[in-house]
């Protein structure tokens, strides 16, 4: 459990260097109406964004190995704990000064994370049948609806729904891989729709954000994707796929993970970072 530990704080760093480099990237990159597929491939063309892309592939990977053995409740929280990273990389990098309160935030999203290090206990294997191996897949597919219909709407509600949305596809992605057949081979996976869902979701998750990013109402975009990319599939993870509490330490779970996702929303702003390094300018704007 320390490697899976070890892997699942990789996976903080590197999901919260890549935010700073893909917001960099966001904003120099020509916008465009509703959800437009060609920004992915504007973005390709910035090299912040492949950068902070690649720190994205290294952070699903340690996000696999760390599914291996710890619950979803506990990798979710350290994936949303990336904001943390962020912050630190903010003030010391980009010299964004921080408030009291966020280094408050930066403080509490490291005690929850330890609190819910410590509660984890050992999953259960769960044997799934086979059509429920395509329900990430079909999540995906209804994800894609909503995500075209939020991103046809205007204002500060429109901003909040892409960030709830790209939270959970990012959440689905977790799911996703704890449903993989074990072990796992290259045949497995290309043959197993729970793969398939991975990708789908995993993709429009990022189109999503790319989205609500642009449109600048970073603090209601980031804050909603972290309460959705956190709160769902731990319940999901908890109820169907065999993650289990550490006996006698769910209350310090409750608490551990309320005070994490508490945190990381504290430090919501930092979800993009902005053009000219002040911290001014991070703040939300009417979309």
């Amino acid at each position: 459990m320390t490697i899976a530990l070890l892997a699942a704080a990789g996976v903080a760093f590197c999901y919260g260097m890549a935010t700073v480099l893909q917001s960099i990237g966001a904003k120099k990159t020509a916008s465009s109406e509703g959800l437009d597929p060609g920004l992915l491939v504007r973005l390709l063309r910035s090299g912040p964004y492949l950068l902070g892309l690649g720190l994205d592939a290294a952070g699903f990977l340690l996000m696999f190995i760390s599914l291996q053995t710890l619950p979803l409740f506990v990798v979710e929280a350290f994936t949303a704990g990336a904001l943390a990273v962020t912050a630190i990389a903010a003030a010391t990098w980009l010299r964004i000064p921080l408030s009291r309160g966020e280094w408050l935030g930066v403080a509490a999203v490291t005690a929850g994370l330890l609190a819910l290090g410590l509660s984890a206990g050992a999953d259960e294997k769960v044997e799934l049948v086979a059509w429920q191996k395509w329900l990430p897949l079909g999540a995906a597919v209804v994800l894609l609806f909503l995500t075209l219909l939020a991103a046809r709407m205007k204002g500060r509600w429109a901003i909040s729904a892409l960030g709830a949305l790209a939270g959970f596809g990012f959440g689905l992605v977790g799911i996703a891989i704890r449903t993989l057949d074990s072990p796992v081979t290259v045949m497995g996976v290309l043959t197993d729709p729970a793969a398939y869902g991975l990708i789908a979701a995993g993709a429009l998750s990022l189109l999503a954000l790319a989205t609500a990013l642009q449109r600048g109402a970073v603090t209601q975009a980031t804050a909603a994707m972290v309460v959705a990319e956190t709160v769902i599939p731990s319940l999901i993870g908890l109820a169907f796929l065999g993650d289990r509490i550490r006996e006698g330490f769910t209350p310090v779970a409750i608490v551990g993970l309320i005070v994490a996702i508490g945190g990381s929303v504290a430090l919501s702003r930092l979800g993009e970072i902005p053009d000219d390094g002040s911290a001014q300018s991070a703040e939300p704007q009417e979309a």
